[in-house]
Parts: C-alpha cells; structure tokens; sequence
C-alpha cells in the first residue's frame, strides 16, 4: 500500500544514469580522483584509499561524476557499495554516476540506494546474469514509492544526522586504539614506569629477562576429531577466537562432541594459546590468554597449541596477554615463521624467545592501565554497534513510509 501523499514511480523516472567514457590517459581526467568498488566501504558510504588515474596508471574508460552525483558500484550489488562524493572526480565502468531529477533530493537517494529494500531488489536482479550485475534497464525499471520534496529533505537529514554520529564515534574509537597502541609501546618497553601506589614514587629497577620456555610448558589442542564430531558436546575454543582477542573471549566458544573416556586436554585460567599457522608472516603466533576461571569442561582447537605457566609467581596471566601482542615481541615471533604460501610456527624456537618482564607489581599496574584502555574502547564500539542498529531500523520505517516525519510548513511550501 503506497503511503499518503508518497508516489509510485520507477528508477528511471527520476534519476539519470551518466553516459560516455572519458579517456583517464589525458588532462584534465589523468589528474581527477578516481573512485572505483574497491574505495567504498560496504554498506557504510565510506569512501577510503583515494588516488588520482595517473597514480594509478588507469587507462580505460571512465565515467565522470560530480558534488552532486552518487556513484554506484554495479558489480555484485550485495556488497551494496554506495557513495556520495563531495568533488569532481572520475570512476570505474563498473559503476554508475548517478543524478536526481527535480522531484527527487540527491540525499535522499543516497540513503534509500544504501537502505534494506534498495539492496535485495538490486541483488534479486543481479542473479539473472552469470556474473552478479545490476545493468541499467533493470535499474531503470526499479520500482521506487517517493514521498514529496520537503519529506524526502528531512528523511535525509534525520538519517545524515545518525551518520555523522556513527563517523564521530568510529574516529574516536580509531583514537583510542592509537592511543592504546602507543601506551603499550611506552609501558611494555620500560620507556614509560608509572607509579607504585606502595610508595608513590614511579617503579624502579631492571626488568628480568626470561625465555619463555622457562616459564611452562606446553600442551597440544584436540586431536582425533572430524567434522561430524563439531556443533555438539562441550565447549571448545575456536581458532578465531584466539587469532582476534589478546584474552579469550569466553562467549564465543563453540561445540565439540568429547566422549568421557577421551584423553583430551582440558584448559584453565591462566592457560596462554598460540595459532600455528597463516597466510602471512606477521599474523602467525598469534596469542590470547584465559583470564576468567572456569568451572566446566573447555577445550581448545586442533589449530593452536597451549601453554600453561610453572604458577604466577613471575608473570601475571592480566600483564602477558599484553606483552605477547606487543610491538617488539609480534616482531620476533614473525621472525620464526617458515613457509612460502602458508607459514607455520616452530613450537620449539617459540619457547626460545625472550621476554622482558617487570615486577609483579608493575605488571599488575601496567595490564590494570592497558585493562582501562581496551574497556574505554568496548564501551564506544557498543555506542557504535547501538548506532548502526539504530539507524538501520530507522531507515526500515522512514523509506517505507511506516514512520512519518513531521515536515513545517514553510518547508513544505
């Protein structure tokens, strides 16, 4: 049922898709922006990694768009790649420059172009070809319910207003962790000794050096399991979860089917995990450490290795799960990897690293800063995840019309 006052039309009707290629060889195009799928952010509108087409070296056609065009990638449209420039530039063939006609506001485009319904009928089209692709007479065709000027402005501006709540919030999230980043780079480093709440004076002396075999011993994940044994039984940490969190991330574990006279190991507080292979040099090693007690059966992925400390008389589970993720050690653990495609860690020449460790003391004041930190980031990603969840269902309601907006009369005039 089309909603009062709002009108069913078709894509076409009320939009103009560019036509004509420009040459990206030649002035002034050679020195225009160029954007192409792979600069827009999914589903966001975020455009990023900008360069112009002769940094690029482009040299086949492009189309022109402007400040006031939208630019729409038309390969694989369930990646729903939309963007509203704010200059001049040129884009890739496998987008299209789009512009609104007289009863049709740009912004109010953009956001029904990034919007729920927009996205699954462009997807639903695309299907009909071998390579997903929306072509212009489907576009063209779209069905479209429009609601009047002054209605489509403040939709708009309602939904705009989210988005820069949503950018605000992601930037200052991007803050944080560079800010976190260069704490950890002062504090595991002894660059940077913060106070002893015991004497009130920063710490003082040497950190010990250690190799990290002298501190445990490790133990192998589950062995003997095949796919059928996944997705029931008890719980069991998976590979991700370790690659992602310097400390396990307690409710993202997954199920596995362990029968009660298996010889499996079980995992505990304090237990330090490692992956033991990747794609790339940098990522393999990569570690998480339990730092909640557990008062069931855990166990861990067939993909990473344990290691469970002698005790925490030298090192605290709370301050390792941050030295392990540090600058200086990521670095000579990369340093291990071997390979050509896929790189594997050495558990043997993992244990032989060494560690600079400080006194229980400062540990424990260093991971409670880093804590603070990674807590202080929790909060703005929730604030962020809120946001988007927010403006998604708003968009549900005011592009369908299901939700009204008041719109004054001076600007319905």
């Amino acid at each position: 049922m089309v909603p009062n006052g709002w009108v069913k039309t078709t894509f076409g009707k009320i939009t103009k898709i560019g036509n004509g290629q420009v040459d990206p060889k030649v002035e002034p195009y050679s020195s225009m922006t160029h954007i192409g799928p792979e600069n827009v952010v999914s589903n966001t509108g975020q455009i990023t990694n900008l360069k112009s087409c002769s940094a690029l070296g482009l040299i086949s056609g492009k189309y022109e768009f402007d400040e006031n065009s939208i630019v729409y990638s038309k390969i694989r449209p369930n990646l729903n790649k939309v963007c509203r420039p704010d200059f001049k530039g040129v884009c890739s063939a496998d987008m299209y420059p789009i512009w609104s006609e007289d009863n049709l506001d740009i912004n109010y485009l953009y956001h029904y172009m990034l919007g729920p319904y927009f996205n699954r009928i462009a997807i639903a089209m695309s299907m009909r070809t071998g390579m997903p692709k929306i072509n212009r007479s489907d576009l063209n065709s779209l069905s479209i319910v429009l609601p009047p000027l002054p209605e489509q402005r403040k939709i708009a501006q309602i939904l705009s207003t989210w988005d820069r709540g949503i950018a605000t919030t992601e930037k200052l999230i991007d803050a944080s962790k560079q800010q976190k980043k260069a704490l950890m780079q002062q504090l595991l480093t002894g660059k940077k000794r913060l106070v002893d709440p015991e004497t009130g004076k920063a710490f003082e002396g040497d950190w010990e050096e250690v190799k990290l075999g002298d501190l445990g011993k490790t133990f192998t994940g589950l062995t003997g399991k095949t796919k059928e044994h996944f997705g029931k039984g008890s719980k069991y940490i998976p590979y991700i979860n370790i690659f992602r969190n310097s400390s396990v991330d307690m409710n993202a574990l997954e199920l596995v089917d362990v029968l009660p006279n298996e010889k499996q190991n079980l995992v505990k507080y304090g237990d330090i995990f490692f992956t033991t292979s990747s794609e790339t040099p940098e990522e393999v090693g990569m570690s998480s450490v339990i730092l909640e007690e557990i008062d069931e059966s855990v166990y861990l992925n067939s993909f990473c290795f344990g290691f469970r400390p002698h005790n925490f008389n030298r090192v605290k589970p709370e301050f390792i799960c941050y030295l392990l993720r540090s600058e200086k050690v990521r670095r000579s653990i990369s340093l291990l990897a071997q390979g050509a495609t896929r790189y594997n860690l050495s558990k043997t020449q993992l244990l032989k690293i060494t560690l600079n460790i400080p006194s229980l003391g400062e540990q424990q004041k260093i991971a409670s800063v880093l804590t603070t930190a990674d807590k202080d980031i929790e909060l703005l990603e929730a604030k962020l995840a809120h946001f988007k969840q927010e403006k998604k269902a708003l968009m549900q309601q005011l592009l369908t019309g299901k939700r009204r907006v008041k719109v004054a009369e001076a600007e319905a005039a």
